[in-house]
């Protein structure tokens, strides 16, 4: 067997190590033992890499017009477009729009052509939408979009307190660093967050604010920190700014901290005294944080709380922003937002001039361009007549959805390249482009905390598909500009991204990899840029060296519930979903766990509004609508509801979050609010309910809510209908295209089944139900999709819907990593056979791969015990 590949997951910012190995069976992946980010360990996305290396769903060609055309025709037709749009509306009416799932030399490329040599600053990317308040909160306080610590923090911190963030779910490798940590030492452990997460699993206090009211938390404790003398006055008189002001502004926000955040007040008290008395804390904080139009202040808020303690750079203590994309940080360091330019420098006139110099460009920007949500809107205004999007979804994942489809549809020329064929984006693009996917793509990317890695090839580019620097690359040079982008391969733009970084620095910049510059890029082992902690003796990155308190006041979130918008709604991750599913929705495991998108409001909640669990449900906003299934649960705060962000249209008929979610942003960071809407939940009441299993991609006309889901060797479809007629055009739909079923009716049941034959060969089946949902086993059902059935009792026992006895039943999956539905855990328990987390490992080996689903699994023995 040949050496496994040494790469890089694609996934979360945790940036974990992945051997990739070919067998007889086609490629597989584990974690890298020896990586530093997870030392082996991989989360049941990573683990299930290896299914989703198919090339069912990529695009590979270029198209024009949805019409095949060669790669030069491509290129020539973008260059042509953006040199136009140029000559006649000037270079602000071109944009690009990238994505934390590029490599960073992709990334590097596409600012430079952007910034250096069309002279636009309109380059904005999707980690716009998670780590842009951190971004702006580092800025203001260390003068540098700086994170301190490093993941060893987790394990040497006495307190480590979780703002914002399901890390069980959101980054299950650290979750298990600190769970291994806490049953070593004994780490104390603070969730705050509105939703009792899996996360809570591990806490010895859950704070369930109220949504939106973080900085009156940490005002609270900034002024009950000056109160008891907690401060370290030698750290703030030497080397910070803005402390008294600071805590003027804390203290006048103390007095109702828990009015204003609903947590009573002895638990604010506890809280502050643990952190009080604690100087090894850690507070790791994400996207609760930071999607808010109050997200910069909030991170300041716990900025402030560090700094005014000394907390920060040195081992177990130190704020650690924790972010959602692989390369978010990568994206950072090469100018990938449009108020920033490369190397972690502004736009500051030195320092366009020093990069002008530097990339001997024309047309370096000198001014910020449009943030995400302001770029869309100019597009639809007509102000930016060219956008070229890159490895994103922003028809799916941007707030006002419709209005950013709108845009799209009006827009002159709309570019995309990407590795999938389909998606909400693609179906309005006018040239796309196949782009390499994970597996076939080289570079670097950099994780939560600094460190950089190689994302290595093990996979043949498919098709006609390129890296997505190569095609900026012969864009540029289209235009003229080959000088600049002559590079040969990915080392090469790594080079220059390094010789920039130590380029007229002299340690006045924080990102500096000059050293790097002349490294083996082939070998390129993990690295960590600037020193292991930062700041421990001061040292930021402002004009004096000290880095800046800054007096932030709570300020509600700008939704507003009404008696007609009641609720409050929270958007968020699932545990084995990714982003809007182009990958992950390629996993039969990976759909086994959440089939669907889950609609989790308060049991007393749902008992009001006459709802029940289980029932399909709208939720509406001022700006859509949306259908779902309704999950009761006490994790939930009266009033507030929650619901995932993965699912878009080409995934389900009616399930995107970003549909319903307004257009509130940071004033300062630019980031969207997506934790807070306003929004009613009412019956959707449909008169039939069914499941159709069949080969992927089939169309559905007519029927109001479907939602699509792989499964062994097919794809189950979920679906409903509020009138008849629905079914009878579903029905007529599918004698067109697989001819004519076998039929079984039960009127006394209000059941219906079908099934559709080739020959022997099984083509489709379909459960309608006319009170309630059919339960059919579907992953068994799906291994005989395209099988032969020669004998009538397997014909029968298809239309009956039943699977033998230890066949793969219809419940959902539990743990992931080994495919245990949550029906065989639930049966050992009941037996009596398993009453431990240990013995269910031991004997199932449910939770003994990421160990994401021990949370679960724990709540399963407490309910039987």
């Amino acid at each position: 067997m040949a050496e496994p590949i040494r790469t890089t997951c694609p996934y979360c910012g945790t940036g974990c190590g992945v051997l990739a190995e070919k067998s007889e069976a086609g490629w597989t992946v584990r974690g890298d033992p020896d990586h530093p980010a997870n030392f082996g360990r991989l989360c049941s996305k990573g683990a299930a890499l290896g299914d989703t290396l198919g090339l069912e769903t990529r695009l590979l060609h270029p198209l024009i017009g949805g019409q095949r055309v060669s790669w030069g025709e491509a290129i020539g037709a973008v260059a042509e477009g953006l040199a136009a749009t140029i000559a006649a509306e000037g270079p602000g009416a071109v944009a690009l729009y990238l994505s934390g799932q590029l490599l960073t030399e992709d990334y590097y490329a596409a600012n430079k052509l952007a910034k250096g040599f069309l002279g636009t600053a309109n380059v904005d990317t999707n980690s716009r939408l998670c780590m842009a308040s951190a971004v702006a909160g580092h800025r203001r306080a260390f003068g540098a979009d700086t994170v301190p610590g490093c993941y060893a923090d987790l394990e040497e911190a006495d307190l480590v307190v979780i703002v914002g963030s399901n890390l069980a779910w959101c980054h299950p490798v650290l979750f298990q660093r600190l769970a291994a940590a806490r049953e070593a030492r004994g780490t104390r452990v603070v969730v705050i967050d509105p939703r009792r997460t899996e996360t809570c699993d591990l806490a010895d206090l859950h704070l369930a604010l109220a949504p939106g009211s973080d900085v009156a938390l940490f005002n609270g404790l900034l002024a009950y920190l000056g109160a008891s003398d907690a401060i370290d006055r030698g750290f703030v008189e030497g080397w910070t700014t803005g402390y008294a002001e600071s805590v003027a502004a804390a203290w006048a926000d103390a007095p109702s901290a828990a009015a204003v955040t609903g947590i009573p007040a002895a638990d604010l008290v506890r809280f502050y005294e643990w952190f009080a008395a604690t100087p090894k804390t850690v507070t790791l904080f994400s996207q609760g944080v930071n999607q808010s139009s109050a997200g910069t202040d909030k991170v300041n808020a716990i900025l402030n709380a560090h700094l005014a303690t000394g907390r920060i750079g040195r081992p177990g203590m130190g704020p650690f922003s924790l972010t959602g994309q692989p390369n978010a940080m990568g994206g950072r360091e090469v100018g990938g937002l449009a108020n920033q330019l490369a190397a972690h420098m502004d736009f500051a006139p030195g320092n366009c001039d020093r990069l002008r110099r530097f990339w001997n460009a024309p047309a370096v920007a000198e001014a910020e361009g449009l943030k995400a949500v302001d770029l869309f809107q100019a597009i639809g205004a007509g102000k930016v007549e060219a956008v070229w999007i890159m490895g994103t979804n922003p028809a799916v994942s941007l707030p006002e959805a419709d209005a950013v489809r709108k845009a799209l549809a009006r827009c002159p020329l709309v570019i995309a390249s990407d590795c999938v064929a389909d998606t909400d984006t693609m179906r309005l693009a006018h040239i796309r482009l196949p782009a390499l996917g994970w597996g076939e793509k080289s570079g670097t990317v950099t994780n939560s905390e600094r460190t950089i890695s190689r994302q290595r090839p093990f996979l043949p580019p498919p098709g006609e598909a390129r890296a997505d620097w190569w095609m900026v690359a012969e864009v540029a040079k289209a235009m003229g500009f080959e000088a600049g982008f002559a590079w040969e391969g990915p080392g090469g733009i790594f080079r220059e991204h390094a010789r920039l970084s130590a380029f007229e620095n002299e340690g006045r910049r924080d990102f500096d990899i000059g050293a790097a510059a002349d490294a083996d890029y082939d070998a390129l082992t993990p690295f960590q840029w600037g020193e292991r902690r930062m700041f421990a003796d001061g040292g930021f990155f402002t004009p004096d060296g000290r880095a800046r308190l800054i007096p932030v006041r709570h300020r509600p979130p700008v939704a507003v519930r009404s008696a007609h918008y009641p609720f409050r709604l929270n958007t968020g991750r699932y545990r084995d979903q990714w982003h809007t599913m182009t990958r992950t929705g390629l996993s039969a495991r990976l759909s086994g766990h959440r089939r669907e998108p889950l609609i989790e409001i308060h049991p007393s909640d749902a008992a009001e509004a006459g709802l029940a669990d289980g029932a399909l449900v709208r939720v509406e906003s001022r700006h859509g609508g949306y259908v779902g299934r309704l999950h009761a649960t006490p994790a939930q705060r009266r009033g507030d509801l929650f619901l995932p962000m993965h699912w878009n249209d080409c995934f389900a008929a009616s399930a995107l979050a970003g549909r319903l979610l307004s257009a509130h942003t940071d004033p300062i960071s630019g980031q969207p609010e997506s934790k807070h809407e306003a929004v009613r939940v009412t019956a959707f009441a449909p008169v039939f309910e069914g499941v159709l299993i069949a080969g992927a991609g089939l169309a559905l006309p007519g029927i109001p809510w479907w939602v699509r889901h792989k499964t062994a060797g097919a794809e189950a479809v979920e679906l409903a209908g509020d009138r008849e007629e629905q079914a009878a055009a579903l029905l007529a739909a599918l004698d067109g295209h697989f001819g004519t079923p076998l039929t079984f009716r039960d009127p006394a049941r209000g059941v219906a089944r079908f099934a559709w034959m080739e020959g022997e060969r099984l083509r489709a089946v379909l459960f309608l139900a006319s009170d309630g949902r059919p339960e059919p086993a579907r992953s068994w059902l799906a291994g005989f999709i395209g099988q032969e059935l020669a004998a009538p009792l397997e014909r029968a026992q298809i239309l009956a819907g039943l699977a033998p006895a230890g066949a793969p039943g219809a419940g959902p999956i539990l743990c992931a990593c080994f495919s245990v539905a949550a029906a065989t855990i639930a049966q050992a328990i009941a037996e009596g056979k398993l009453t431990s987390v240990a013995a269910i490992g031991a004997a199932l080996k449910a939770g003994t791969g990421c160990g994401s689903c021990i949370p679960e699994i724990r709540g399963m023995l407490k309910v039987s015990a």
